[in-house]
């Protein structure tokens, strides 16, 4: 999922190779929609078994999420690690790298919003054909404090009351640093979900339209991520397909609506994933929330029980 969790990846960098170029092609693919006995949608990439009439939908090829990465570039004496950030916030970088001498480097580096920073150069020993490197990042300042001015308003409309499903201190699947604290909240595919806090959207995905259990699943997910003002990140998840109404660089406003809940990436049933993380120093940590209760109240989240939007 690219929601500025912690990613590693590890390569090998030929110095005799001048560049190389990539380029990513679209294909177009094809979805069916079609309704169960019980009236849901159900949406997958095979026609149903039966006769039952079904919708084909033509997927569209939609934004392609920020590029962040760590580059090898060539550079006078060896070769530099270039981080690129094309995020509408700022994120922090670590790489390290091992030349075939076996010496290691290791920085990490704080670059800020649609830029690029050279993280370090590595010389180039002669006679060697490659450099190992891998490398990390975070979303977000680090160490940010969580300081909403007033408790968040449960993510859907006005008066509606829905189930939790899952929270603090319960961890069913909520079990590392980045989903400690996250909520799930059982909700109807198609039921609108709205921001939960003010903000500017950094990342959305929108073209899912598969869930389950299955492994293959976890990056399935259409999501909105949406930077906070004090400088926290919120991430709603398993939205439903081509139902996000806002884009990266958009801001929005407490109440308002961003998209449908659906049952997208790996889940088990019908809900939204409700997560705020900040950038905990190149670990991705989820923070505790309360919601708005009436008369101006604090609401603690528990599994089990309804939470309600004031």
């Amino acid at each position: 999922m690219a929601k500025g969790q912690h990613r590693r990846r590890s390569t090998v960098v030929a110095l005799t190779a001048a560049c190389a170029a990539f380029a990513a092609l679209a294909a177009v693919a094809q979805a069916y929609r079609y309704k169960d006995r019980n009236g849901n949608w159900v949406y997958t990439d095979r026609p149903p078994s039966s006769n039952q009439p079904a919708e084909t939908m033509r997927l569209k090829a939609g934004a392609a999420s920020p590029r962040i990465v760590v580059e090898p570039r060539s550079a006078a004496g060896g070769v530099a690690m270039v981080a690129i950030n094309e995020c509408r916030c700022a994120v922090e970088f670590g790489v390290r790298t091992t030349s075939a001498d076996g010496r290691e480097r290791v920085t990490k580096a704080v670059v800020p919003a649609r830029s690029e920073q050279v993280l370090l150069e590595v010389p180039a020993p002669p006679g060697t054909g490659a450099i190992a490197f891998d490398y990390g990042y975070v979303i977000g300042e680090p160490g940010v404090t969580h300081a909403p001015q007033v408790p968040y308003r449960a993510p859907f409309a006005l008066a509606q009351s829905f189930q939790v499903t899952q929270a603090p201190p319960d961890a069913v699947t909520h079990v590392d640093l980045a989903s400690r604290h996250a909520i799930d909240i059982a909700m109807p595919v198609g039921t609108a979900v709205h921001a939960a806090r003010e903000g500017v959207v950094i990342n959305v995905a929108h073209s899912f339209f598969r869930g389950g259990l299955q492994i293959e699943r976890r990056d399935e997910a259409n999501f909105v991520q949406i930077l906070q003002d004090d400088g926290t990140n919120a991430v709603y998840a398993h939205l439903q397909m081509d139902t996000i109404r806002v884009r990266p660089g958009q801001r929005v406003q407490r109440g308002e609506y961003i998209a449908n809940s659906g049952n997208t990436g790996y889940s088990g049933g019908p809900h939204l994933h409700f997560v705020v993380l900040r950038n905990a120093g190149l670990r991705s940590e989820s923070l505790p929330v309360t919601f708005a209760g009436p008369g101006g109240a604090s609401v603690v989240p528990r599994s089990g029980r309804a939470l309600t939007a004031y």
